[in-house]
């Protein structure tokens, strides 16, 4: 697995609705820029024990998923949010991103791995050679 930890500032934010509503949107944007980086990505956090399930999947089908522990970043809690936006206010984490696709959280990867159509699109977008 690749973790990555971002070093990213914006400086002061004022809790005016207008920057809130930039900041989401600058969140949103990095969210959808880092999950196009890699094959596979996981947003994700280092104390949650279905993120740890999530990366043992990928790494157990011979996946290295690149990791974003949101805890971990100064923006985490902003991308949390955007990332519940995008799954229709549903937990936040664990989020995976397939060749830049979002695929949802736990359940709808669960659902995709026992229908049998998760190894073809890890296989698809070059995460997986087997």
């Amino acid at each position: 697995m690749q973790y990555q930890e971002s070093n990213s500032s914006r400086g002061n934010h004022r809790t005016t609705r207008v920057k809130r509503r930039s900041s989401c949107s600058d969140s949103l944007e990095r969210v959808v820029k880092l999950a196009s980086l890699s094959a596979v990505v996981i947003f994700s956090s280092s104390s949650c024990c279905m993120c740890h399930a999530m990366k043992m999947l990928f790494c157990e089908l011979g996946v290295n998923p690149t990791v974003y522990e949101l805890d971990h970043d100064p923006n985490g809690k902003s991308m949390e949010k955007a990332l519940s936006k995008l799954l229709g206010n549903s937990p936040a984490i664990p989020v995976v991103f397939i060749g830049g696709e979002l695929i949802g959280s736990m359940d709808r990867v669960m659902a995709s791995h026992i229908s049998g159509s998760l190894v073809p699109l890890l296989k698809e977008v070059g995460a997986l050679w087997l």
